[in-house]
């Protein structure tokens, strides 16, 4: 789709290990546009309303306390069938799985502490920008 807007998320574990720069080149390299861009530390009840579809499964307060653990950086992506094309650079959520060069691949660790998150479908994408972002604070680029 024409110039989508896409949510990424730069995990804890990836801002720990300083890849924050790394990621960011590889977006720009990719020749998509960072609409907006904020670092800041989740509140438990950011994540648990971020991750509100996982709540009741095994893994939901693992990933709430995780997400919480550190800093994330929260981007706007913005581009032609952008959802798509940031999930094909961050490669399958399992590192293990994931194509060799995608981000998962080089800097994951596990499932759980797997260095990036992006949007997955179009309504996702909609509900997670406006999650943390107002139309406002997006740049048009």
């Amino acid at each position: 789709m024409p110039n989508e807007l896409t949510l990424s998320i730069i995990k804890p574990d990836a801002v720990s290990k300083k890849l924050i720069g790394t990621i960011i080149k590889r977006f720009e390299e990719e020749k998509i546009k960072i609409a907006a861009m904020r670092m800041k530390r989740l509140t438990k009840p950011e994540a648990e309303g971020f991750y509100a579809e996982h709540k009741g499964k095994p893994f939901f307060d693992s990933l709430v306390s995780f997400m919480t653990s550190g800093p994330v950086v929260l981007m706007v992506l913005q581009g032609d069938n952008v959802i798509l094309k940031n999930r094909d650079i961050m490669g399958a959520t399992n590192p293990a799985n994931a194509d060799e060069g995608t981000l998962r691949k080089l800097f994951a660790e596990s499932i759980e502490k797997n260095a990036v998150h992006g949007s997955d479908s179009p309504k996702s994408a909609e509900r997670e920008v406006s999650y943390f972002f107002k139309k406002e604070e997006l740049v048009n680029l």
